[in-house]
C-alpha cells in the first residue's frame, strides 16, 4: 500500500474566537467541493476520553489494556496509552491519503497557521490592537508581540524575530515570505499588558492568512503582505486552501502508442510474468492516480482493460498529432489531462514506481516548479516525470509545432521551473532502484522477467 502525505493547516486563535465553529463551516465547505478531509483537535487539558465507564471497550482498558481498538461498520476508534503528549507532526503522517488535515489548535507545531479573530472578543480585539502597532513600526512577523503587549515599544518587539515564515509542512505549499511592513506612521497607543495565557498566542512567522472582522487586524494583515478573510466567508477561506495548500490532483498517463518496431509487437500487450505488460503498469500506478489515462492508437486491443479494472475509469486516449514522437506524446497526455499535475511514464518501464511519482508531485508542490524530473550522470528522466499542466502544455505545443521530437527539447525554455530530482532522493524514495529500466526487444524483456520476476 502506498502511503500518501495529507498537507494539513492549523486554525488557531484565542479562547473564545470562534476556532470550532469556523472549522465545522469550512470542513463541510471543502467536503461540498469534493475534497478528502480529516481533522485534529488540540485538547488543551490533560485527559480526555471517548469512552465510558461500563462499556465493554472501557473495561478493557481499565483492565490494563494500554491500547484498545473499536470497530464497528463505518467506524473505527483506537485509544492509545502513551506517554507525554504526541507531536501534531506526527499525529498528521499518521493520517496519509487526505487531500488536507485541517487542525485546530497546535500553534507551535511548525504548520502553517491561520489567526481567527473575532470582534466579540476581548482578547482578540486586544490581540489585533498589538498585531496593527507591530505592522506599522515595521516589526516583523514573529516578534516578542508580548513586549508591545506591555507597552515596551517596537525596540523591545523587535528582539529575536525571524528573518522569514517557516514553510509549510506536510505536503503544504508555503506562500512567499512575509515582508516586514515599512510604514512610517506614528505608533499606536500602548496597549494594556496581555494575561498570562494570552502571551504566547499573536500571530507568529508561521501565520499565513487571518480570519477576522476587526478592521485593525485587516489593517495590519494587508501590511503584512498577507491575506486576511472575512469571518464569514468560507468559501473565500475554501478558495485559499484549495490554492496554496490542498493537495494538487495527479494524473497519471500511461504512453503506449501502439506498434513498437524493435518489440515487433505492442508493448502493451506483450506478456510479461503471464499477463499483458500494460496490466503490470495499470497495478503499479492506479494507487496514486486521481485519475488514469493511457495514450495508445490500438484503443480496441485495450479495451479488455475496463473488464479487467472496472473501478479505476482508464481513458484510452489516441495521439493529438499524426506524427509520432515522444514530444508530440506528451502534448498527447497533457491535454488530456484533467488534473493539474501529470506524471508521464512509459509503458515499458517495468518497474515504474508510485512511490517516486508521490515523492516528485510533492516536490513540486513545494517548489513551484514546473517540470520535477529524474536526474543522473546521464541527464533527465523525461518519461518517469511530473508536469505541470498549466505551465507544460503551451511549451510542449509551441516546440511539437515546430518539428521537435524530444521531450527535452522544452526543458529550456525560459518560461518555465525544470527542478532535478537527483539520484540520492530517487533512492531514498526507491532503495532498490530501478524505476527507468526499459525494454525495447523481446530479449530484453526476457532477461528482466528472468532476473525480476517475483518481486
Amino acid at each position: 500500500m502506498i502511503d500518501i502525505p495529507s498537507p494539513a493547516i492549523a486554525i488557531v486563535g484565542r479562547h473564545n474566537s470562534g476556532k470550532t465553529t469556523l472549522i465545522e463551516r469550512l470542513i463541510a465547505e471543502l467536503v461540498d467541493r469534493g475534497y478528502d478531509v480529516g481533522s485534529i483537535k488540540h485538547h488543551s487539558h490533560v485527559g480526555f476520553d471517548i469512552d465510558y465507564p461500563g462499556k465493554d471497550s472501557y473495561r478493557h482498558r481499565a483492565a490494563g489494556a494500554s491500547e484498545t481498538v473499536i470497530a464497528a461498520p463505518g467506524q473505527v476508534a483506537r485509544i492509545k496509552t502513551i506517554e507525554g503528549e504526541a507531536e501534531c507532526n506526527e499525529l498528521v503522517r499518521s493520517m496519509p491519503g487526505h487531500d488536507i488535515v485541517v487542525v485546530e489548535g497546535y500553534r507551535k507545531s511548525g504548520l502553517p497557521t491561520i489567526e481567527i479573530m473575532r470582534a466579540g472578543n476581548a482578547a482578540d480585539a486586544h490581540t489585533a490592537e498589538v498585531f496593527l502597532r507591530g505592522a506599522r513600526e515595521g516589526v516583523p512577523l514573529g516578534a516578542d508581540h508580548v513586549q508591545m503587549g506591555r507597552g515596551d515599544g517596537a525596540a523591545a518587539a523587535k528582539i529575536d524575530a525571524p528573518a522569514a515564515p517557516a514553510a509549510a509542512s506536510a505536503g503544504g505549499l508555503a506562500p512567499a515570505a512575509i515582508p516586514a511592513a515599512t510604514v512610517g506612521s506614528a505608533a499606536a497607543p500602548a496597549a494594556a499588558p496581555f494575561a498570562a495565557d494570552e502571551r504566547e498566542k499573536m500571530p507568529a512567522a508561521s501565520t499565513v492568512a487571518v480570519v477576522t472582522d476587526i478592521p485593525a487586524a485587516r489593517e495590519a494583515a494587508a501590511l503584512y503582505g498577507i491575506p486576511a478573510v472575512d469571518l464569514e466567508d468560507t468559501a473565500a477561506l475554501a478558495d485559499f486552501l484549495a490554492e496554496h495548500y490542498v493537495r494538487p490532483r495527479v494524473t497519471v498517463v500511461i504512453q503506449a502508442g501502439g506498434e513498437s518496431r524493435r518489440m515487433g509487437r505492442s508493448k502493451a500487450t506483450v506478456p510479461f510474468a503471464g499477463r499483458p505488460l500494460i496490466c503490470r503498469l495499470v497495478e503499479r500506478l492506479a494507487p496514486v492516480a486521481d485519475e488514469l489515462i493511457i495514450t495508445t492508437n490500438e484503443a480496441p486491443n485495450l479495451a479488455f482493460l475496463h473488464d479487467m479494472y472496472p473501478d479505476l475509469d482508464i481513458r484510452l486516449v489516441p495521439d493529438a498529432y499524426n506524427e509520432r514522437g515522444a514530444l508530440p506524446g506528451m502534448y498527447t497526455a497533457l491535454s488530456a489531462a484533467q488534473n493539474p499535475y501529470v506524471a508521464v511514464v512509459a509503458c515499458d518501464m517495468v518497474f515504474a514506481s508510485a512511490r517516486l511519482v508521490v515523492a516528485e508531485a510533492l516536490a513540486m508542490h513545494e517548489s513551484g516548479a514546473d517540470v520535477v524530473a529524474p536526474h543522473n550522470k546521464h541527464g533527465f528522466e523525461p518519461l518517469h516525470a511530473m508536469y505541470r499542466k498549466e505551465t507544460c502544455m503551451p511549451a510542449v505545443h509551441r516546440r511539437a509545432d515546430r518539428g521537435e521530437k524530444r521531450v527535452q527539447s522544452f526543458f529550456d525554455d525560459p518560461e518555465l521551473t525544470v527542478l532535478p530530482y537527483t539520484q540520492d532522493k530517487v533512492l531514498e524514495v526507491e532503495p532498490r532502484g530501478g524505476c527507468f529500466i526499459n525494454a525495447n526487444t523481446p530479449e530484453e524483456l526476457a532477461r528482466i522477467e528472468d532476473s525480476y520476476l517475483g518481486e
